[in-house]
C-alpha cells in the first residue's frame, strides 16, 4: 500500500534537484537550434537533373507531388540522325500540408534531383501557401549542406574500383605497346646501321681489287 503524499515527495525532490540547475531553454529564434547532419526539414529541386519520369509522384503515399510536362522533338545531332522526343518539366510542386517527411521520392529519384534541406521555417498563414512550386523548390537548393566526406576506411565503390582497374590495363597496355615500339625503332636503327657497315666493307674491298 502506497504511503499518502509519497508522491508529493517524489515531485518535491525532483524540483528542488532541478532548480538549482542551470536552465539549458534555447531563447529561439534568437538562438538558432542546432539541427543534426540529414535533418529533414523541406526539400529542393534540382531542375536540371530532372527527367520528368514520375517515379518520385508514383511512389509518394500521400500524393503530394504534381508534376506536368509535355514532349518536345529534338533535332539530329548529326546530318542523317534520326529525331528524338525529350520530356520537358512545365510544372513541379509539393504540397507540404500533405507531406509527411518520409523521403521516399529522394530515394527512389534515379537522377538525383531531389534534396533534403535542413531549413524547417516556412510556416503559412494560409494553407494553400504550403504547396511550394519548382521556383520555390529550387530556392531551396541553396540551403542543401554538403555531402558528407566519405570515410577514408571504407570499401571502395565498385564502379570507381572496374574504372581504376581498366585505366591501370589500359595504361599498362599502352607502356607495353610504347615499349614494344621502342625496342622496334632500336632494332630498326642498329640494323640499318649493320647494313650501312656491311655496304661500306663490300665498297672498301671492291675499291682495294
Amino acid at each position: 500500500m502506497p504511503i499518502p503524499g509519497s508522491g508529493l515527495a517524489k515531485g518535491l525532490a525532483v524540483t528542488l534537484r532541478t532548480m538549482t540547475k542551470k536552465t539549458v531553454t534555447a531563447q529561439y529564434p534568437d538562438v538558432q537550434p542546432e539541427l543534426p547532419p540529414r535533418t529533414r526539414g523541406v526539400i529542393g529541386l534540382f531542375e536540371e537533373n530532372c527527367t520528368v519520369c514520375m517515379l518520385c509522384a508514383r511512389e509518394c503515399p500521400d500524393w503530394c507531388i504534381y508534376i506536368d510536362s509535355h514532349k518536345e522533338t529534338v533535332p539530329p545531332a548529326a546530318p542523317g540522325g534520326r529525331e528524338r522526343s525529350r520530356n520537358v518539366l512545365d510544372r513541379f510542386a509539393i504540397d507540404f500540408s500533405l507531406c509527411m517527411y518520409c523521403g521516399i521520392c529522394i530515394e527512389v529519384c534515379p537522377f538525383d534531383a531531389l534534396f533534403w534541406s535542413p531549413e524547417f521555417e516556412y510556416a503559412e498563414t494560409d494553407i494553400h501557401e504550403l504547396t511550394h512550386e519548382r521556383d520555390k523548390l529550387r530556392e531551396w537548393m541553396w540551403t542543401v549542406p554538403e555531402p558528407p566526406a566519405l570515410d577514408p576506411c571504407a570499401e571502395e565503390p565498385k564502379e570507381i574500383a572496374a574504372a581504376r582497374k581498366a585505366a591501370e590495363k589500359a595504361a599498362a597496355q599502352a607502356a607495353a605497346e610504347a615499349e614494344a615500339a621502342a625496342q622496334a625503332q632500336a632494332d630498326a636503327a642498329a640494323q640499318a646501321q649493320a647494313d650501312a657497315a656491311a655496304q661500306a666493307e663490300g665498297q672498301a674491298q671492291e675499291d682495294q681489287q
